[in-house]
């Protein structure tokens, strides 16, 4: 059970709650502080005051006065109006991390809700009904408008969801769980489409998803190394140390860990003054990568526990503010792709230098009687389109600027693209670490020394499942199941736990 209160959810409860299925429930001082905004809200409106999205119209039309008998139709017709999103349908995973996200900050008790609004999120949540939402239409700024759109339109019975049997109509849904469709009042519609949970929900997604992507990787270098036959001086605790980068630190205490033991690296070192930099270098880049997670970390905590939408109220003062502004997140999102990108790209090197001959010492496409068997020659063409892709993907979204709504909103972080971008550039990353811990188990095999303790037990469970390349068969095969065993955590659980938590 996952308790929401606006102020303490991190990147590891969304996921709890996202992937694998955590119920939800709304904390009591949370209810209490909803409970005041809410009266609050009323109370600003009864007294005839103007405010933005309650009695105005949106964006550029926030100057058109609105009846007070309008005020609730002004909601559905905001919902309506602006679920215009496009394309394939972002994953559930994704769409119930947007929601989690949504009612998380609507719970702060600055944006004049009913609890009843964050119930029903709660209630779709814990029942598995899940909107469908269009992937793209939002530029991350004044909101995620679109895509929030598209759940709250859901929530209405008017859209579409997911749930146990399939695509349907959510009025159906809602129904067979015993729920009457929700109704949104004053202010309630724009306060929920007015906020970065469709960027935030996807890239802690993905954060998370990058964290246990990161721990493999780490793996499969390692048994890369033991096939490569590395040296083991570049980690020397006195000489990394003397460069103050954390990650850096890190990754160098976790190979002389992992490799501690091992004779083949041993022998290996025995003469050698040094290793390429795909070796060498593996602490220096791999901890700039993992420098730049925590990094994210810690923007992403502030904003999935951070008020979004606008404008915000506190008693008797309301504020017309720009905390939807997704330019934090969509840095964040940014630069995460170009980190992981880049640790693809190390990694694609090493793949080149295994199945290299005239570099590797190992046999030609690390399989014995080549020519008459192609080995592994071409996964390496994979992991090389992988990382062309990736390149191409870590363009960063946050660059560019389309202003939206006539001017009025002229400046925005398209933010939820980067994001986007961000899920494609893991899938890949994937596939490239798979392939790593493929190719250097099969070139394990042609090591006579005896390597380390770790390594032989990630060889080990890795044969278990791929056997020994003796003669040619698809790769891909292979490859999807080294990816299923990354996905339900086996190889990291052999390897030991890397991240403190």
């Amino acid at each position: 059970m996952i308790i929401i209160d606006g102020e303490n959810l991190s990147p590891e409860n969304v996921m709890a709650v996202a992937r694998d299925l955590e119920e939800v429930r709304l904390s009591g001082e949370a209810l209490l502080k909803v409970r005041k905004s809410r009266k609050a809200l009323m109370d600003l409106v009864d007294s005839g005051q103007k405010i933005y999205g309650v009695n105005t119209g949106f964006g550029s039309l926030l100057n058109v006065a609105i009846k007070n008998e309008d005020m609730v139709r002004l909601q559905s017709n905001l919902i309506r109006s602006h679920a215009s999103g496009f394309g394939e349908r972002l994953s559930d995973i994704h769409v119930r991390a947007m929601m989690l996200v949504r009612a998380n900050s609507l719970c702060k008790g600055y944006s004049g809700v009913r609890p009843e609004l964050i119930d029903m999120l709660i209630f779709m949540l814990n029942r598995r009904i899940h909107p469908v939402v269009p992937r793209f239409g939002s530029v991350g700024a004044s909101g995620d408008l679109a895509p929030l759109a598209h759940v709250a339109l859901a929530m209405t019975g008017e859209g579409f969801v997911v749930s146990g049997k399939g695509t349907r109509n959510s009025g159906e849904a809602l129904a067979e769980a015993g729920i009457e469709p929700f109704s949104f009042r004053e202010k309630e519609g724009v306060a929920f489409i007015n906020g970065t949970s469709a960027i935030s929900g996807i890239l802690t997604v993905e954060f998370v998803r990058s964290q246990e992507m990161f721990q493999d990787a780490l793996s499969s270098a390692a048994l890369s190394f033991e096939g490569l036959r590395g040296t083991d001086k570049a980690f020397t605790s006195w000489a990394v140390e003397s460069r103050g980068h954390p990650g850096q630190k890190l990754v160098a205490k976790i190979f002389r860990e992992t490799l501690d033991g091992s004779k083949n690296i041993k022998t290996a070192s025995i003469g050698k003054i040094q290793d390429p930099y795909t070796l060498r270098c593996i602490p220096q880049v791999y901890g700039a990568v993992l420098d730049t997670m925590e990094y994210a970390r810690r923007v992403i905590t502030v904003e999935i526990n951070s008020v979004t939408d606008n404008p915000l109220i506190n008693g008797e003062e309301y504020v017309s503010v720009g905390n939807f502004h997704g330019e934090p997140v969509a840095f964040i999102s940014d630069f995460m792709a170009i980190a992981l990108t880049d640790l693809g790209n190390m990694i694609e090197r090493r793949l080149a230098r295994m199945t290299d001959s005239s570099l590797s010492g190992l046999p030609a496409f690390l399989i014995k009687n080549s020519g008459f068997n192609s080995g592994y020659m071409i996964p390496q063409y994979t992991a090389a389109a992988l990382c062309n892709r990736n390149k191409v993907l870590c363009t960063p979204s946050s660059a560019d600027s389309i202003p939206t709504s006539a001017n009025q909103e002229d400046h925005v972080s398209m933010g939820t693209n980067a994001a986007i971008k961000l899920i494609e550039v893991n899938d890949n990353l994937e596939g490239i670490v798979a392939i790593e811990y493929l190719l250097a188990s099969q070139a394990i095999e042609f090591i006579g020394d005896p390597i380390s303790g770790k390594c032989r037990m990630l060889h080990k469970t890795i044969r278990k499942t791929v056997p020994e390349l003796l003669e040619d068969r698809p790769p891909s095969i292979d490859i999807e199941k080294i990816v299923e065993l990354m996905r339900t955590g086996i190889l990291r659980k052999e390897a030991g736990k890397f991240f403190k938590d």
